[in-house]
């Protein structure tokens, strides 16, 4: 019985449609397919688009869009979250592929690509791997975001102009556009004009209402255009004929030789994939108060890619624009998901035979607009306000340049983590430490004075030390540390505020602890924690301090500093009778009254 019961919960877990079932109530429905429906609509403009950015027939755009959707809408962690393709996906598969996309084996190359995506992110989320995500810092993804932009209105150029370009699959976006400026005369005034009418249309229903499609309305007109007056023999070019059917399933085609030239575009799609897609998730979990598994939506996302490459599908991942058109528009459940994957097909097999007349200069103009998006300007100046030096505006910087320059953009994302990393390495070599000495407050009190040097010999020093204390940082700790060693007759070492200790630290550590014992001084560690006991016994260290003047973390408020200022006390012979006691001494025998917190006059203080 228990066994059965534990199971159960497990299917709950991993497929959370069981759970949406179980307590779906009739009156989610409406809401849901009102939802649904306003996604689909946006939807299929925007998937047909995004496949052109991708370099293929914008057919696949709408398989995505269906298999896709609905399989991330089954399995993830977000009620509200609907993948599919998206421009940033699209963008990173066109570098990928565009070496490619000549060969014969080229679609079948594409589809293997998004297993192997599908295979990484289920595989980051069975390890676990939620929290790595956070090492791709936010202005990585800015930087990203604004290059992938600029690179996709400069690649739709051609298309809104007019101006055909032979192999301009195989080419990178800066050698098109160069090629379109220097070709200029070749723009086909008619193609143009339906771009700029498009654009217009979504401008203006932005401007009326945010919630009409406009991205569909500034297809469907120019159509019209198109029928009446056969635009399409001055030379505008159309979608052309798209199957009227359902994704078909096609066996993935597995090769060593293909794998290993599409991985490294994988890696990086993979990876963007789930920032996407984690990113929305949080962004309208704050909203909705909803809590987010990362690593069920790494297999969500994953399941997503593998299932979908069996049915002629590029990459996906989560999409804002149709996400929050999904919340906003009153989705309750993952079923308003599902129902959007779902309305998408049926337009593909009914209405299909219509797609043929959409003209592609204005699927150019929605993606220019798309890509102008894509550059977050309020969020660049935010970075770059902080300092143009910093370390996040240096990042964002190089990663949007690498987007645009670098010939292929799986590098561009390696080169703005890696640097994001190396800049959080060097910020975090300096070690938070405070300097401070125990002194006399009103009613004789004990509060601690910060200080920023120590000018000759104190009786009692308290150094406390904050943050993560890792192999980066132990120089740092090393050589300030032995600044201190002939400062104070008894040290008093607060670690309380550090959660995090490595070897390469702790190590740095012994050696002051060893400098003050041979230099006659007397070293008290408090705060302790029990993982960190747990490291001083093992690595000897309880030896060399002393077990008397170790003084555990404890809950009560004060309680291991005070123990530790009570065996300063008795280091320094505070108990004898002396006519003439120390400074430190008089001070100490009021330990009973120390109070944390109490304010020093033009000094910053902090309590024990």
């Amino acid at each position: 019985m228990k066994g059965g019961i534990r199971l159960y919960l497990t299917r709950f877990k991993y497929i959370p449609l069981i759970g949406t079932i179980r307590t779906y109530k009739k009156e989610y429905f409406s809401k849901d397919l009102i939802a649904a429906l306003t996604v689909a609509v946006v939807a299929i403009p925007q998937s047909m688009a995004y496949a052109l950015i991708a370099g293929v027939n914008p057919v696949y755009g709408l398989y995505t869009a269906i298999v896709s959707t609905i399989v991330a809408s089954i399995f993830g962690s977000s009620k509200h979250l609907i993948a599919g393709p998206t421009n940033a996906i699209a963008l990173l598969v066109a570098g990928s592929m565009r070496n490619y996309m000549g060969l014969e084996n080229a679609y079948q190359m594409l589809f293997l690509m998004t297993f192997i995506v599908g295979a990484l992110q289920i595989f980051f989320g069975v390890i676990k791997l939620g929290k790595v995500i956070n090492f791709v810092s936010h202005t990585v993804i800015v930087g990203f975001s604004a290059g992938a932009g600029v690179l996709i209105a400069l690649g739709q150029l051609s298309t809104l102009l007019g101006i055909s370009i032979k192999n301009s699959a195989q080419m990178p976006t800066t050698e098109k556009f160069y090629y379109v400026m220097t070709h200029l005369s070749q723009t086909n005034l008619y193609a143009l004009g339906l771009g700029l009418m498009t654009i217009a249309v979504i401008l203006i229903c932005k401007r009326i209402n945010k919630n009409l499609p406009g991205a569909l309305i500034g297809i469907i007109i120019p159509i019209i255009f198109i029928v009446i007056f056969a635009l399409d023999q001055k030379g505008v070019k159309l979608t052309g004929n798209i199957p009227s059917s359902l994704p078909p399933f096609k066996m993935v085609q597995f090769n060593i030789v293909s794998m290993k030239e599409v991985f490294s575009g994988a890696i990086a799609i993979s990876i963007i994939g789930l920032v996407e897609a984690i990113s929305i998730s949080k962004t309208i979990a704050s909203t909705s108060r909803q809590k987010i598994d990362a690593n069920q939506e790494f297999v969500a996302q994953g399941l997503a890619n593998a299932v979908s490459s069996f049915f002629q599908c590029f990459p996906g991942s989560g999409s804002f624009t149709r996400s929050a058109i999904n919340y906003h528009n009153g989705a309750v459940t993952r079923i308003a998901g599902i129902l959007s994957g779902v309305a998408v097909a049926l337009v593909l097999v009914f209405f299909a035979p219509f797609a043929k007349y959409i003209p592609n200069p204005c699927l150019a103009g929605v993606l220019i607009l798309t890509g102008y998006g894509l550059v977050d300007k309020k969020e660049i100046k935010k970075v770059l306000k902080v300092g143009k030096f910093k370390s996040d505006s240096i990042a964002l910087c190089v990663t949007f340049l690498a987007t645009i320059l670098m010939p292929d953009l799986d590098y561009a994302i390696y080169t703005g983590i890696a640097l994001s990393i190396i800049l959080y390495l060097k910020d975090t070599n300096k070690v938070p430490i405070k300097i401070l000495i125990p002194t006399q407050g009103v009613d004789s009190q004990i509060i601690e004075q910060e200080i920023e040097s120590v000018k000759g010999k104190v009786d009692v020093l308290i150094i406390q030390l904050e943050g993560n204390l890792y192999f980066g940082s132990a120089y740092d700790l090393e050589e300030r540390l032995d600044s201190l060693v002939n400062k104070a007759k008894v040290f008093i070492l607060r670690m309380k505020y550090v959660p995090t200790i490595d070897l390469t630290s702790l190590n740095a550590l012994k050696i002051f602890i060893r400098t003050v014992r041979e230099a006659g001084g007397v070293l008290i560690v408090s705060g302790v924690k029990s993982d960190l006991r747990s490291m001083l016994n093992k690595t000897n260290l309880v030896s060399d301090i002393d077990v008397d003047n170790i003084f555990m973390s404890e809950n009560e408020i004060f309680a291991s500093s005070t123990n530790a200022l009570e065996r300063a006390r008795a280091v320094l012979n505070c108990e004898k009778d002396n006519k003439i006691k120390s400074m430190a001494c008089n001070l100490l025998e009021s330990v009973s009254n120390f109070s944390g917190g109490a304010s020093v006059t033009g000094k910053n203080t902090s309590s024990f």
